[in-house]
Formats: C-alpha cells, sequence, structure tokens
C-alpha cells in the first residue's frame, strides 16, 4: 500500500472522501436523530422542570432545606446506581423497547409528583417526593440508555458529530426546563407543570415508537462483556473519571452560583440568564467538538483542553484565591462563557473515545458493548452530578465560594496532567469503529498501520489511465488525490512513473 505520507494522529484519519464533505444522512438516519434528540430534550426538562417552584411548595409542608435539597439529588444518585445494569441488559431487552418502556415510566412518574400538591402531612409528602423522583430517574435513566447506544449504533462512522447534536437537545431542554415550569406554574400552580410535562413525554414516547427503526444485533450471543471488564481497558477509565470531574465542575456552580452573585443585586430574570450561559454555549459549541473528534483530532488532547479551560473558568469566577482581583459581573460572564466550551470538550469526546479504545480492546462493535458504554457514561456523569453539588454547599458553609473553588481547580489539574502523560506514553492509539470494519470487511487491501486506507471505488484501468493523462480532472483537492496517483503509476508503469505521478 501507498506510504508516501505519514500522519501524526493516524487512528484518526479520515476515510477518503470523507475530508470533502461532511456525511449525508439516510432517511433513517434523520428520523432516528429526531426521534433520540426529542428524548433527550424531554429527559432535560423533568430534571430542571420543578426548579423554581418545588422549594417553596416543599416548605409549605414543612420540609427543610436538607430535606427537599436530597429529593434533587436522589435523581442523579439512582441513575448513578442503575445505568451500569441498564447498559447491561440493554442487548436482552432491546434498546427501543427499553427506551420507550423508560420515557412512559418517566410521564407517569412526572404526572404523579405534581398530585403530591394534594398531601398535606410532611412525612408522607417527603416520602412520596423521593420514590416518585427515584421512579423519575429509573425512566429518564433507562431512555437516556438506550438512545446513547441506538446512536453509536445508527451513526457508526460519525459518533462524536451525531452524539454532539443530540447534546445540543438536551442542553436546550436543560436550560427550557426551569422557564417553562416557572410559567406553567404560575398560569396553573404546582400541579400542571407535572401535568403538561408527563403528557407531552407520553406523547413523545408514543412517537418514537412508531418512528424509530428497530436495531438489529446479530451477535447478542457472543458478547459477555461487563462494567468491571471494560474499566478495565486504561482509556475507557481515565474517560469516565473525565466525565465525573466535568459534572462535578457543572454541580459545584448550579449549587453556589447564585448565592455567589448575590452581591451584584440581579433581578430573578438576569440570575436566571446567568445560568444560562454556560449551557448555552456548551449547546453551540458541542456540535463543532463533535466534528473535529470524528475528523481529525485526537479526542484526548482536546480533553486536556476542556481541564484547562474549566480551571480557567473557576480561576475567572471565583476568582481563585491565589489572583488579587476583586469579583466582578463582567468576569463572572466571561468565566460562565468559558466553562461552557470547557465542557463541550470535556463531555463529547470521552463518549467517542470510550467506544474507539474498547473495541479495539478486543469488545465487540456491537449494541452490547455500546449500551455497557452508555450506562457507564450516563453513571459516571449522575456520580459527579451527586458529589458536586453535596461537596460545593459544605465548602460554601465552611470556606466560601473563592476558597471553595480549589477543589474544582486542583481536580482538572490534576486530570490534565495524567490525560497528558496518559497521551505521551500510549504505545499505540485506539482506531475509530470505521477503520476497525474496513480493516474487517477489505482485508486483502488494507493494512492495520496504513495512515489512509484506499477509496473503495477504484477506476478500471481504461479509466485510470484516463485520470493519469489528464490530472485536473481528478485534481480536486482532495489529500488522497496524490496518494492514489503514486500507487496506480507504480502499480502500472513502475517506480519510474512516481515523479510524474506526484507532479500532479
Amino acid at each position: 500500500m501507498c506510504k508516501t505520507r505519514s500522519r501524526t494522529w493516524k487512528s484518526y484519519d479520515p476515510i477518503p472522501g470523507d475530508e470533502m464533505a461532511p456525511a449525508k444522512f439516510t432517511r433513517k438516519q434523520w428520523v432516528t436523530l429526531f426521534a433520540i434528540g426529542s428524548v433527550h430534550f424531554s429527559s432535560a426538562i423533568c430534571i430542571s422542570l420543578q426548579a423554581p417552584f418545588y422549594p417553596q411548595e416543599a416548605e409549605l409542608k414543612g420540609a427543610t432545606a436538607t430535606e427537599y435539597g436530597l429529593v434533587f439529588g436522589s435523581f442523579e444518585f439512582m441513575a448513578f446506581l442503575t445505568s451500569p445494569f441498564l447498559g447491561k441488559y440493554l442487548d436482552s431487552v432491546g434498546a427501543k423497547l427499553m427506551l420507550c418502556i423508560g420515557m412512559i415510566i418517566a410521564s407517569l412518574s412526572d404526572i404523579s409528583f405534581g398530585l403530591l400538591d394534594y398531601v398535606d402531612d410532611h412525612n408522607t409528602f417527603i416520602t412520596l417526593s423521593f420514590v416518585l423522583r427515584m421512579t423519575e430517574s429509573l425512566g429518564s435513566t433507562s431512555a437516556l440508555v438506550a438512545a446513547f447506544s441506538i446512536t453509536a449504533a445508527v451513526f457508526q462512522d460519525s459518533v462524536a458529530t451525531t452524539f454532539a447534536t443530540i447534546e445540543v437537545f438536551y442542553g436546550v431542554g436543560y436550560i427550557v426546563g426551569p422557564t417553562v415550569g416557572g410559567i406553567l406554574y404560575a398560569l396553573g400552580g404546582y400541579k400542571l407543570p407535572f401535568i403538561v410535562n408527563g403528557s407531552v413525554i407520553m406523547c413523545v414516547a408514543i412517537i418514537v415508537l412508531m418512528v424509530l427503526p428497530t436495531i438489529n444485533n446479530d451477535s447478542l450471543s457472543k458478547n459477555d462483556a461487563t462494567i468491571l471488564s471494560i474499566l478495565k481497558v486504561p482509556a475507557v477509565f481515565l474517560n469516565s473519571v473525565s466525565v465525573v470531574a466535568t459534572s462535578i465542575s457543572m454541580g459545584y456552580y448550579a449549587a453556589t452560583l447564585e448565592p455567589h452573585l448575590r452581591v451584584f443585586e440581579l433581578s430573578p430574570v438576569a440570575m436566571g440568564m446567568m445560568f444560562i450561559i454556560s449551557g448555552g454555549t456548551y449547546a453551540l459549541i458541542a456540535p463543532i467538538v463533535g466534528r473535529l473528534c470524528d475528523r481529525w483530532i485526537y479526542p484526548k488532547q482536546v480533553i486536556v483542553f476542556g481541564c484547562l479551560l474549566i480551571m480557567t473558568s473557576f480561576m475567572i469566577v471565583g476568582p481563585a484565591p491565589f489572583l488579587p482581583i476583586p469579583t466582578t459581573l463582567p468576569m463572572c460572564i466571561i468565566g460562565l462563557v468559558i466553562h461552557g466550551v470547557g465542557l463541550a470538550c470535556m463531555m463529547v469526546p470521552t463518549f467517542i473515545d470510550s467506544i474507539c479504545s474498547s473495541i479495539d480492546a478486543g469488545f465487540d462493535d456491537d449494541i452490547s458493548t455500546y449500551g455497557l458504554l452508555s450506562g457507564l457514561w450516563t453513571s459516571s456523569f449522575a456520580l459527579g452530578a451527586f458529589i458536586g453539588p453535596s461537596v460545593a454547599g459544605v465548602l460554601f458553609d465552611y470556606v466560601g465560594f473563592r476558597n471553595g473553588t480549589l477543589f474544582v481547580i486542583v481536580i482538572m489539574l490534576v486530570l490534565s496532567i495524567v490525560v497528558t502523560v496518559f497521551i505521551a506514553t500510549e504505545k499505540k492509539k485506539p482506531r475509530s469503529p470505521k477503520r476497525v470494519r474496513l480493516l474487517s470487511e477489505r482485508p486483502d487491501e488494507i493494512e492495520d498501520d496504513d495512515p489512509l486506507p484506499p477509496p473503495t471505488n477504484i477506476p478500471s484501468d481504461r479509466e485510470s489511465d484516463r485520470l493519469l493523462r489528464s490530472p485536473n480532472s481528478y485534481m480536486v483537492g482532495s489529500p488522497t488525490s496524490t496518494d492514489w496517483h503514486v500507487e496506480h503509476a507504480m502499480k502500472k508503469n513502475g517506480y519510474g512513473a512516481i515523479v510524474n505521478a506526484t507532479a500532479m
């Protein structure tokens, strides 16, 4: 095969022709994309809908801040516990069935949560709040784990780009949730937001059941992988730690940003806008990061960059105790924008890199592996989302926001060093799923260490001669054009033709 060029990140080299234009989705893929996007959107609203009004209602029932704070945290804690098991048994239940059942459970739990308005007893109210919040989490987590797996199965050649796209749906839902909840609460009281949201989720579940294509897997019985076995892959374990660290940073801001900004005496609307900055930036940047990871950049490099950005964000918003600068609103806004970019650089690469690393380690390239990785990713995120607010509250009470930022800064600093050392000592970078499939489908044409596999539509000898005589007809700017000319000239005319071929 042609060895005239070498690439630093040969494992992530684009397949010839992919550089020229973005991948075109089939009708099945477009339908799947919007169906999965609606699942992420509705799941995000489930998490954030009650934030503006549930604490006030809980206090009217005699609940303390600790009690209703734990009610909020129970959602993520349940997701952390159940995600690995849901991912493990995804292949047995079926991705589409698990997704739809999960959405139905979330819908019924959401509607039931609205009926707690009729419960006056304090202990009963809190107990049912915990139960319904955890069942809602179970349903939402089931849908998300299945959705991640379907994404990896249907969009095998652009996992990072697609993952980033559906994360936009999630980000928008997370931002819209409190706004929609507040408006519906003002219009119809405590019950209306939950009844409306639950009904919408039920409708989405029915639509998804009708339009989402069935995901077939022909090798279910051959895959005996477990969460523990897949965590033994160093890159997968490191990616999971990265997800936990990222969600810790999100949880820290979620729990303590509002009291930190009270000094500026912002209106409720302005305060709400401050919480949108980070998530909105993430939603805008995530597709770009996904495209870069799918086509050109080694994902772990992006993770290191994301660590540095999140560190910078906390040093600016705090500001960090070792920086002799005052807390100002413009600096807080800039810091939150940087945090949103850092989130995109941390969240998106971890999923695609885990898939590539696990497949390269010998795990099957099928829905079973995707299910395990989806469950692991969701569980890691939930763990960080549970740890972040819990630790942030304690630090805020004892040392304040400014000194507490050192918690996240140190985590990100250590993680960036570890990932950098991992990259420097990595013997072999993982191949993308597309390269793995090409190696298995065309073993006689592609060697494992080829920097670029050849195109599948090789012209006939007559057409090849015409192209060699008329190089301009093939010179479309593709970096594979010269490679193909060199290889064909060598095969037909010997090594002496290499000068003429490369001159094209």
